[in-house]
């Protein structure tokens, strides 16, 4: 299982599920709320259990964006029409067991760094 905190630790999940669709996420949003990008895994609704304060932000039309209200750690994304949720790799509470497997908007990276990992990259 993973477990995982905000900066606060107001809120808190655990995964009983595997993880999959590990990436790192470049576009402008996730900079923004992140201030560099944002990596995550994602797993089915069921898979990750909640505990804590979150505010729901709809930051476009298809998906929802978790935040701690107290701390502002960014840890959960949300498409509307999905039965999955990702959540943040960096609130994971000790190793995750996952490894990273691409980058994505890409074409939307700020121009401050370099992608050189050699994973794939999706515009």
């Amino acid at each position: 299982m993973i477990k995982g905190s905000c900066c606060c630790g107001d809120v808190t999940f655990d995964v009983t599920g595997t993880p999959k669709g590990m990436s790192v996420c470049h576009c402008t949003q996730c900079r923004k709320m992140s201030g560099y990008a944002w990596s995550s895994a994602q797993v089915s609704d069921g898979d990750l259990s909640i505990t804590g304060p979150v505010t729901w932000f709809e930051a476009s039309d298809i998906a929802k964006r978790g935040i701690c209200p107290r701390c502002g750690s960014f840890l959960f994304w949300k498409a509307h029409d999905e039965d999955t949720i990702s959540f943040a790799l960096g609130a994971v509470d000790g190793p995750s067991g996952v490894t990273l497997e691409k980058h994505i908007f890409v074409a939307d990276k700020g121009d401050y760094y370099d992608i050189a990992d050699g994973l794939p990259q999706k515009d």
